[in-house]
């Protein structure tokens, strides 16, 4: 058992939640406060109901999310989120979410961790998000249709592959989640082929006019690895066991 303060400083520290840019509804860290001391750690990609639920059912006193509760930005304690906010504080819960400084982690991120899964060596950013980039690059020499394989392999599950750049690649930019915008930057930076979760329909058309292989391996999929690095940190850091909240979205 620890006192919850010191992991949340732990946290916010090597995560650099503080000073990292995000989205205005991201509201990275402490979502929802629990009790004062921590037992068992959480992670899932999505406060969802279900995830929630499970978290109280297998008392979890601190779970770890990607994706937070106020997406939708300000609005009324009704409905579902009063449900999710109702069910943490009768739990004794505490909610902590951790989106892009998460994504851009150099150890415990989902772009470099995907991109190892891939057997990809990093070696420099990419996907800039106000100044700040959230994936990496890799060169490569193998073919595109092998770089679907390890994909499928990584994610448990079928890449789609957009067939825009060369049968056999060269550099790969690695950019987790919904990670398609990053098309444009990687055709001006040379990137012959980008690897994310998903994508909106024009983004067929972009990459194929751009020339860029595009890979989709599922937004949920993707981001899996983060916050499992993070509870296996704070597991080993702090002595305490750990659950992995696994409710993938096939999206």
């Amino acid at each position: 058992m620890h006192d919850l303060e010191p992991i949340l400083c732990f946290l916010d520290r090597t995560l650099q939640v503080s000073t990292f840019p995000d989205y205005p509804h991201a509201l990275n860290g402490l979502q929802v406060a629990g009790g004062n001391t921590v037992t068992r750690v959480g992670a899932a990609v999505d406060a969802s109901e279900e995830t929630i639920s499970e978290a109280v059912r297998r008392k979890v006193d601190l779970l770890v999310v990607h994706h937070g509760l106020f997406w939708e930005g300000l609005g009324s304690l009704t409905g579902p989120r009063y449900r999710k906010v109702a069910a943490l504080v009768r739990g004794g819960v505490a909610l902590y979410s951790v989106h892009l400084p998460l994504d851009a982690h150099p150890e415990l991120g989902n772009a470099a961790l995907l991109a190892r899964r891939l057997e990809l060596v990093p070696e420099g950013p990419f996907g800039a998000f106000q100044e700040v980039h959230i994936g990496c690059w890799a060169w490569a020499r193998f073919s595109r249709s092998e770089l679907r394989n390890r994909l499928s392999a990584a994610v448990e599950g079928e890449a789609r592959l957009i067939p825009g750049g060369p049968e056999e690649v060269s550099r790969i930019g690695v950019l987790t989640g919904g990670g398609a915008s990053a098309l444009p930057e990687a055709a001006e930076s040379g990137i012959d082929t980008l690897v994310t979760g998903e994508a909106p329909h024009p983004a067929y058309h972009q990459a194929m006019e751009l020339g860029i292989n595009l890979l989709l391996g599922g937004h949920y999929a993707t981001e899996t690895f983060g916050v499992r690095a993070v509870v296996e940190l704070l597991a080993r850091e702090f002595s305490l066991p750990f659950e992995f909240l696994h409710f993938p979205t096939g999206l």
